[in-house]
Order: C-alpha cells, then sequence, then structure tokens
C-alpha cells in the first residue's frame, strides 16, 4: 500500500485528517454555549471511518439522506439516524426492516398523501414510526410555510394514526448564496425562527412536538440565538470546499479535501497544463461560478495543499483537466513537467467526493497514508 502521497495512482481523493478534526472541533465550540445538541449530517463523508471521528458518540445522532446510508452505518452500529430527504412510500418497507433490527430511524415529509401512507405502515407493522414534519424556512426546496394549516392537519394524522410525531425539521440551503458574518446570521435566524413557529403552532394545537431540528453549514457557524432549536445539523462543514471559502464561512487552509492529480501533457502556447482529473474526478459542479471569485473546476495547489498564485482547473473534460492561471492574472505559470503531481481543492466537497470509493488519509498522528473506504447508491 503506499505510504506517501507521491507514490498513489491518480486521480486521487486525498483528506488532510488534522483540517476535518479542526473543523469539527470548530463547530462544537461554537454551538456549545448556544444549548444545543449536533446531528451531523453523514451524506458528506459516507464513510464509517470518518462518521467515527465526527459523532458524539458511537450510536450517533446523525442525519443521512440515502437509505443506503442508513443501512451502511446502522450496520456498523450508528443508528441514531434522521432520513433528511422527504419519504418515498415505495421506500417504507426498507425503512420498517431497519428500525426492525434495531435502528431508530425517524423520516421526514411535508405532505398529506406521506403522512397517511406512513401512519398506515406503522399501524400494519405496530411501528410507531417517528416523523419529523419539514418546514419551509426560504423557498429552497420542499417543506410546508409555518402558517400553513396542512401542518397541523398533518401531525394529527401521525400523532392520531400511529406514527410518532417527533417534530419539525427546516433547511436554509438559500443561506448558501449570500456572503459575509451579517448576511449569514440573519439567514440564521430566519431558519431558527420558522422551526420554533412551526413547533408553536404544534403545540397550541394540543401536538406533541419534543424535536426542533434546524441546520445548513453556513448557518450553523453564524447562528447567535438558538432559543427553542433543540438541534442543528451541517454536512459540509467536516471537510469545506470554496463555495463554503467563497461566501466567508471558512478560508482555503480549512478545506480538508482536495484530488491528487499528475501532470500528463502542456499546450505552451496556451498557457496550459494538462493533467488526469476531468470532470469525473472533480464532478461537474461549478458553484463557485456565481460568486465573487470563481475558481472554475478548482484551485489548484502543490502536493502539500499550498495553493499556486491564480492557479485554477480552469476546463474539464472526462478525463483530462486544464490547468491554467486565472483569466487576468499576473502571476507567472509554475514550472510543472510531466509526472508533476498536484492537490486541487472542490467546489462542492460532496459532489467530487461522491466520485471516489474511498479517501486516501493523511492522519493527523502523521503516521504513513491510510485508506477509508466510502460508499455509494441509494
Amino acid at each position: 500500500m503506499p505510504t506517501r502521497l507521491a507514490q498513489l495512482m491518480t486521480p486521487a481523493l486525498v483528506l488532510d485528517e488534522a483540517r476535518m478534526l479542526r473543523n469539527v472541533t470548530r463547530l462544537e465550540r461554537h454551538l456549545q454555549p448556544l444549548g444545543v445538541a449536533i446531528r451531523p449530517h453523514l451524506k458528506t463523508v459516507k464513510s464509517v471511518d470518518a462518521a467515527r471521528r465526527i459523532l458524539g458518540s458511537r450510536r450517533g445522532p446523525a442525519t443521512i439522506s440515502t437509505l443506503k446510508e442508513a443501512e451502511e452505518f446502522a450496520a456498523a452500529g450508528i443508528t441514531d439516524l434522521l432520513y433528511g430527504v422527504g419519504i418515498a412510500t415505495a421506500k417504507l418497507p426498507r425503512v420498517l426492516a431497519l428500525r426492525a433490527a434495531g435502528c431508530d430511524l425517524a423520516l421526514t415529509l411535508d405532505s398529506i398523501g406521506q403522512a397517511e401512507a406512513v401512519a398506515a405502515a406503522a399501524r400494519q407493522a405496530g411501528d410507531a414510526i417517528p416523523v419529523l414534519i419539514e418546514i419551509d424556512s426560504d423557498g429552497h426546496r420542499s417543506g410546508l410555510d409555518p402558517a400553513d394549516p396542512r401542518l397541523i392537519a398533518i401531525g394529527r394524522i401521525l400523532h392520531e394514526g400511529g406514527a410518532t410525531l417527533r417534530g419539525v425539521v427546516t433547511h436554509a440551503g438559500e443561506s448558501y448564496g449570500v456572503s459575509g458574518a451579517e448576511a449569514l446570521a440573519a439567514f440564521a435566524e430566519r431558519e431558527r425562527l420558522a422551526a420554533v413557529t412551526a413547533a408553536e403552532h404544534l403545540r397550541a394545537a394540543g401536538l406533541p412536538c419534543p424535536v426542533v431540528s434546524v441546520g445548513s453549514t453556513p448557518t450553523a457557524h453564524f447562528a447567535r440565538d438558538l432559543a427553542g432549536v433543540t438541534e442543528v445539523r451541517a454536512g459540509v462543514y467536516v471537510f469545506f470546499d470554496l463555495v463554503m471559502a467563497g461566501i466567508g464561512v471558512c478560508t482555503p487552509d480549512d478545506i480538508a479535501l482536495s484530488v491528487l492529480a499528475t501532470v500528463i501533457g502542456h499546450q505552451e502556447e496556451r498557457g496550459w497544463i494538462m493533467v488526469d482529473a476531468g470532470w469525473m474526478a472533480m464532478s461537474r459542479d461549478r458553484g463557485t461560478a456565481a460568486q465573487a471569485v470563481d475558481q472554475f473546476y478548482g484551485l489548484v495547489c502543490d502536493i502539500d495543499g499550498r495553493p499556486y498564485p491564480d492557479l485554477v482547473l480552469k476546463a474539464a473534460n472526462q478525463e483530462h483537466g486544464i490547468v491554467a492561471l486565472r483569466p487576468g492574472s499576473q502571476a507567472a505559470l509554475p514550472d510543472l513537467p510531466l509526472g508533476a503531481v498536484m492537490r486541487i481543492l472542490p467546489n462542492h466537497a460532496c459532489a467530487t467526493a461522491a466520485q471516489f470509493e474511498g479517501y486516501e488519509v493523511l492522519p493527523a498522528d502523521g503516521t504513513p497514508l491510510t485508506h477509508w473506504p466510502r460508499f455509494r447508491g441509494w
């Protein structure tokens, strides 16, 4: 097994464990005085080895976004799980199988039809499936407005129909589109207020709402008041990425994930360096394109993770990457001969990690490289 980065076959997914642990500690320290628990979202890591270093205890709590994740993590003993995607009712047999095997898997939904199907499945199985009702806090995706009368109707269907109404859940995904501490703090308050208001409506109707769950990586880091909230969810904070750096949540020095690539050619007259990491390695995510600084397909660093001035993965084909200076830059193109290796920081850590079967880990204790498997699928 390779013991050093330079010995790896490329492209390879590199994880700096020391940076990862620093990122985990940072969020824990921010949330602790606010009096809330953290329920990390494991959709980013999809790895038992990584999860063990993130979670507060062996069994969780954690958030997942696929039933494949639930099955893999539950098999490893991580059993306090929230499925954060609205339930497709055809998946209920898998949910019931997981719960019968000892996994405390809670579901998310936002419609009367879903609630009726879950309640019927719960009655039939004799298993009071726990459910959180999804609240729309910013128009980003799914969920109900806190004032929507269907909120109470869904709560009654669940509570009186055989399931367990565990609470409400929201995700301020539009926070990814703003920048700076004040704007992010405002989004965090908007997220909190929507969830707490929905919880108050349920309780005023005589329904239980023990869990009030909020969270996204930007809002989790900039929340100033979490009164009424019981838990915060975040996922990409473990690795961070260029999108998060672009809105001021982190710096490039905090990004724990990179793709190792090798120089395979040059187009000198164009100022291009060709590498063996295209969009199959980096993903097609161009999440920084609308930000103040466009990082194209990734920011290029030396083998030790230090960024070259203004050097980016400017274009990507399936297996070819084109490394070039940022347009308008006065920096000099570094001398990177055939066979030279580099590390490329990703726009979106979740999307880039999804291209690989595992992490080549730089251990925090300085020992040789190790490998952590990751899983894919739904």
